[in-house]
C-alpha cells in the first residue's frame, strides 16, 4: 500500500462507467416494466453498487480505507445497452478512482445476475474511467521558470560545526516541482544579516525565497522577527495551512512561528530547521503555493 502521509486532504471526485448489453428487446422490457423474477434490477443494482464503492478497499488490497462524502449510481438505457454511471466523491488525501469503477463493475454484475434468467446472452463491456478531479496534478500551475533562493539561517551550520541537512532538503523538494535553487547559502541567526540578504535577494529580483531556520522560540531563533517588518503584503493562511498539517504529524507544530509574504515583488517563506520540518511544510505548499504566480501573471483564479 501506498504512502500518503505526505499528501493533503483536497475534495477529490471520479466518474465510472460501465455497458450492460443484452439480447432481445424483450429484456430491455421487463427490466423497464419491472417485470424480471429476481425484482427490480436498476434499484437492487444500484444497493450492490453502493455497497461495493464503500466496500472497495475491502476487496483491493492496495485501496486505502477512506470516507465516501457522495455516491450516485445513474442507469441510461441505449438500444440493447444500459449504460451505467458511478461519481463518487470523497475529502480525503487520495483519489477515488477505484471506487468508482469497482461501483460500476458490481453494479453490472448485480444486472448480470439478475438478467441470466431471462437472458443468456447478457455481455457486460467498458467498465472505464470517465473522469477525475481534486488530485495533486489539477493543482500544478503552469507558470514561468521561477528564480528560486534557498537561505539557511544557523548559526552551528554557518560554524561548520554541523552539517545542513534541511536546506538541501528544501532544495531536493523544489526540483520535484520543476524548480531549481538559483541561490544556495549558510547565514548564522543574525538579525540584521537576515534583514540585509531578505533585502538584496527581493532587489535582485528573486521570484521565490526560502529561509530555512529560526522560527521556533529559542533565544537565537529570530528569523520570523527579521523579515516580518520587510513584508510589503503579507499571507497569513500559507503558514496556517503549513502549521495545520503539521499538527496533524505532531502537537510541536502549533510552536512554529513561520510566516509568509511580498517583499515587494519577492515572495518569501519563513521554513522550519529541522529536516522533517522543513520537508512537511514543503508537502504541506507546494504545488498549491505556485498559484500565486499565477495570479501575480495576470491569469485568473482557479474556480
Amino acid at each position: 500500500m501506498n504512502n500518503i502521509t505526505h499528501k493533503v486532504f483536497s475534495l477529490r471526485q471520479a466518474i465510472a462507467t460501465a455497458t450492460v448489453t443484452v439480447s432481445k428487446q424483450e429484456t430491455i422490457d421487463a427490466i423497464q416494466q419491472r417485470k424480471v423474477p429476481k425484482g427490480d434490477v436498476f434499484e437492487f443494482s444500484r444497493a450492490a453498487g453502493l455497497l461495493a464503492i464503500k466496500k472497495t478497499s475491502d476487496v483491493i488490497p492496495d485501496c486505502h480505507p477512506l470516507p465516501v462524502e457522495y455516491a450516485a449510481i445513474t442507469h441510461t438505457i441505449d438500444g440493447l445497452s444500459i449504460i451505467i454511471t458511478v461519481e463518487v466523491h470523497t475529502i480525503y488525501k487520495t483519489g477515488v478512482e477505484v471506487e468508482a469503477m469497482h461501483g460500476a463493475s458490481i453494479t453490472a454484475l448485480t444486472m448480470y445476475d439478475m438478467l441470466k434468467p431471462i437472458d443468456k446472452q447478457v455481455a457486460i463491456s467498458n467498465i472505464q474511467l470517465a473522469g477525475k478531479k481534486g488530485g495533486k496534478t489539477d493543482f500544478r500551475d503552469a507558470v514561468k521558470q521561477l528564480t528560486c533562493a534557498v537561505v539557511v539561517c544557523s548559526d552551528t551550520i554557518a560554524a561548520g560545526k554541523k552539517e545542513d541537512r534541511a536546506g538541501k532538503a528544501i532544495i531536493q523538494k523544489l526540483k520535484q516541482h520543476q524548480l531549481d535553487a538559483n541561490l544556495y547559502m549558510i547565514i548564522p541567526d543574525e538579525l540584521e544579516l537576515i534583514q540585509e540578504k531578505a533585502k538584496q535577494l527581493s532587489r535582485e529580483g528573486y521570484n521565490l525565497v526560502l529561509f530555512c531556520g529560526g522560527t521556533g522560540l529559542s533565544p537565537r531563533d529570530v528569523t520570523p522577527d527579521a523579515i516580518t517588518p520587510l513584508y510589503t503584503r503579507t499571507i497569513p493562511g500559507i503558514m496556517e495551512a503549513a502549521r495545520q498539517y503539521g499538527q496533524q504529524r505532531t502537537p510541536y507544530a502549533m510552536l512554529s512561528r513561520g510566516t509568509a509574504g511580498y517583499i515587494d515583488n519577492t515572495l518569501v517563506l519563513t521554513l522550519p530547521g529541522s529536516t522533517k520540518g522543513a520537508e512537511e511544510t514543503m508537502d504541506a505548499l507546494f504545488p498549491y503555493i505556485l498559484h500565486i504566480f499565477r495570479v501575480a501573471e495576470g491569469m485568473q483564479h482557479q474556480p
